[in-house]
């Protein structure tokens, strides 16, 4: 069977091609029943767009090359689910990368993307401090746009949560409980929602206990850290285990599960992120919730607005936007 052109389609609808090009690209407003008529045409014959010729013709190949620091990360496969959403909605593909947590690999990774000349780049960068030099040239040649995590000022637009936003919140909510014993247990390293959350916890815990921001144990963010630290802390009885993601928070519950602590009666136990499983964790996470579909939107909406045919002399500055957490209570605390 032949392929269809638009030729074809210009034929069968009664358009010019230049009238099918603008509506089946939309690139230039047409007038409803112009639209409806082409359209009605091509679906009736069967056409569909030849990718690569548009690409060569307009030199952008309509992809974006999304790198992720780990797909095991329950969160991370929301965010991903969000954004191919947002940004098919916008007539664009998106290729995705796992670099297993190395920034060597990230570095690689961004470098086969832009051989492969996608229009533009989403980064959740490993490490905030060596994550820096690979997105920063990258920059220099694509939009790039960094979510959940950054890379310091200027590198490159980003959006992410309001990470010292929700850790009051949780702060609040403890001390509107009565508890006065909270210990932080987080990730080591240098990404910003470690530091960040580390941060915010510090500074606004001490209006629980005057000890209280040196309590910190620091692993990684996974579950087997979660429970390792419950048993470094509760020979200490906290009455509040504050946790810097949800994998951690469930990895606490399951070892202070074990060790048969009432939860959230002896012991209260939050997370961050709000990830799928959270709700059915034994009892429920309470934790903050990242509003993940307004990430990927914000992102996309970046994306569009830094035009792929500046210079980087001309482009403008880089924008940092920060989206309120809510927190969502459970039984756990």
């Amino acid at each position: 069977m032949a392929e269809v052109t638009l030729k074809d389609v210009a034929r069968a609808s009664g358009c010019s091609v230049a009238t099918v090009s603008r509506v089946l690209a939309g690139t230039r407003p047409v007038g409803a029943e112009t639209a409806r008529t082409v359209k009605e045409a091509a679906e009736r014959l069967g056409y569909r767009p030849n990718h690569v010729a548009r690409a060569l013709r307009r030199r952008a190949t309509g992809t974006v090359g999304l790198v992720l620091p780990q797909i095991t990360n329950p969160f991370f496969p929301a965010l991903v689910r969000e954004l191919e959403h947002a940004l098919h909605a916008a007539g664009r593909a998106v290729l995705l990368a796992d670099c297993d947590d190395d920034p060597v690999t990230e570095a690689a990774r961004i470098g086969e993307f832009l051989d492969r000349q996608v229009d533009a780049l989403l980064l959740i960068p490993v490490d905030e401090r060596r994550s820096r030099e690979a997105v920063a040239d990258a920059a220099l040649r694509v939009p790039v746009v960094l979510l959940d995590r950054g890379c310091g000022p200027g590198v490159a637009d980003s959006v992410a949560v309001d990470n010292a936003a929700g850790m009051a919140l949780v702060l609040d909510h403890l001390a509107a409980a009565g508890r006065r014993r909270p210990w932080f247990v987080g990730a080591a390293g240098t990404t910003s929602t470690a530091a960040e959350r580390r941060a915010a916890y510090e500074a606004g815990a001490a209006a629980l206990d005057p000890a209280a921001p040196g309590r910190v144990e620091l692993g990684d963010f996974s579950v087997a850290w979660g429970r390792e630290a419950v048993d470094r802390i509760w020979p200490s009885r906290p009455d509040a285990i504050v946790c810097a993601n949800d994998l951690i928070a469930v990895g606490a519950l399951q070892r202070l599960r074990q060790l048969g602590a009432d939860v959230p009666g002896e012991v209260a136990v939050t997370g961050f992120d709000d990830v799928p499983f959270a709700g059915l964790a034994d009892p429920a996470l309470t934790t903050v919730r990242q509003p993940v579909a307004e990430l990927a939107a914000e992102a996309a909406r970046l994306l569009a607005g830094r035009s792929a045919d500046r210079t980087p002399a001309e482009a403008p500055p880089s924008r940092a936007v920060r989206l309120s957490p809510q927190l969502v209570v459970r039984a756990s605390g």
